[in-house]
């Protein structure tokens, strides 16, 4: 768990990534979702910006309710995700500083759920992360989770 009073101390990694969010849940948001759960999760960040330097910086989310709203509305739509793994625990609103963000935290998918993609394809829609960034599985990534899952 991050300590959000020290937000400044945290970089983007392989386990954390901040989105700004402000004008609504941005589309790339699906991506991290789908590479933070084929992977070893993470925590998505809602309201907060990555600075020049790489420091994490709170901006204040005017209505976070609506936005989890939102997110809990898209994400069980299987035409756009193919499973939620979240429960109600897994996304809270967190005050920084007198600011409101958000912290999804995304658990590491079982293997009979991999791989969890997005748009209806598993092998244009799913995602594993490397470093900072979210990338598009190889198709021979795709057919190794598919085939973990019938084996586990």
């Amino acid at each position: 768990m991050l300590d959000f009073d020290n937000l400044q101390n945290y970089r983007e990694n392989n386990r954390i990534e901040a989105k700004q969010a402000l004008g609504g849940l941005p589309e790339s948001i699906w991506e991290t979702y789908s590479a933070f759960a084929n992977a070893e999760g993470g925590i998505i960040l809602l309201g907060v910006e990555e600075l020049p330097d790489k420091t994490l910086h709170a901006l204040d989310l005017l209505d976070p309710q609506w936005l989890i709203d939102d997110f809990w509305e898209i994400i069980n739509d299987t035409r756009k995700v193919s499973a939620n793994i979240l429960t109600q625990k897994d996304i809270q609103i967190e005050d920084v500083d007198g600011k409101h963000i958000i912290a999804i935290t995304v658990p590491k998918a079982q293997t009979a759920q991999r791989p969890i993609y997005i748009e209806g394809d598993p092998y244009r829609g799913s995602y594993r992360r490397s470093g900072e960034g979210d990338f598009r599985c190889s198709r021979e990534e795709v057919d190794a989770m598919l085939e973990q899952r019938k084996d586990g």
